[in-house]
């Protein structure tokens, strides 16, 4: 009898244990945020003025500089489960400035209008590794422009409910397509989720962002150099320290346009540069 029922807790455990594996597969195979690591960040929680905002898009990920944070922790924090907000109307009137809200690795960044992220965009060819014979793909330079999710989308117009909310709401963005010159504009997919913003986008431009792609493909260690060729393939780290205010600073990445920036009329939500768009114009 003991025999019996001994024996019928343990299907019964090993069902379960069963059950609870396969679920917990399934909802990681499904993000394709999945990347999302613990950083060694020594701000952990609460609402910091952002003074610089960096994304990289070999992964996704945003580097953010803060300011008055606690005395002897560093300002830097990194992560790559961040959401966007454009700041509120009562906000704007008391004189707010963006600012990130902090909880462990992931955050939430409350932007002004015309704040700029610089994104860092990593152009990469195949090529083939003598060592293993392989074809890889690599990074053979890096680009930099800047990108501004919500500019044109004045706060307290109306245009129309759902894109109201959406402003307000802490959402995941994914960029624009990179563009070399002239500021980007707007966002390439948006959602509740990073995956639906990664649809969204893959919907729009018949492909996927290039933070998920290269997440699968790049390889970000080692050297892989061709004949004759004298750029390099290794990752490196940019300078994540500099200071910037209201969300723009120096680089020492290539730029493809050094000329001064012509004044445009800016529209949200195009998914392009500043100088071809389509969206809804808003104004105050």
């Amino acid at each position: 009898m003991w025999r019996k029922l001994t024996i019928l807790f343990m299907c019964l455990t090993l069902c379960w244990t069963t059950v609870a594996c396969g679920g917990s597969s399934s909802t990681s195979s499904g993000n394709l945020n999945s990347n999302v690591v613990s950083r060694n960040n020594q701000v952990r929680q609460g609402q910091y003025p952002v003074q610089q905002a960096t994304y990289n898009d070999v992964n996704g990920g945003y580097s953010l500089m803060l300011l008055n944070t606690p005395a002897g922790q560093s300002p830097v924090y990194e992560t790559t489960d961040l959401q966007m907000a454009s700041l509120t109307e009562e906000e704007i009137k008391q004189g707010k400035s963006s600012y990130a809200e902090i909880a462990g690795d992931r955050a939430v960044l409350h932007l002004t209008q015309d704040f700029k992220i610089e994104y860092v965009h990593n152009v990469t060819e195949n090529r083939t590794n003598p060592s293993t014979g392989r074809t890889e793909t690599v990074i053979v330079r890096r680009e930099s422009n800047f990108w501004t999710p919500f500019a044109g989308a004045v706060a307290g117009q109306v245009v129309g409910q759902a894109l109201g909310n959406m402003l307000f709401t802490p959402q995941y963005y994914v960029p624009p397509v990179y563009q070399p010159g002239g500021t980007m504009v707007g966002y390439g997919g948006y959602g509740q989720t990073y995956n639906s913003a990664v649809q969204q986008y893959q919907t729009r431009y018949q492909s996927p962002p290039p933070a998920v792609r290269n997440r699968q493909t790049v390889r970000t260690t080692g050297n892989i150099s061709s004949p004759g060729s004298t750029s390099t393939t290794r990752q490196q780290k940019g300078n994540t320290n500099r200071s910037t205010g209201s969300g723009v600073g120096t680089t020492d990445l290539q730029r493809s346009n050094q000329s001064s920036p012509k004044k445009r009329q800016p529209s949200f939500g195009s998914g392009g540069n500043s100088r071809s768009r389509s969206g809804t114009r808003r104004r105050r």
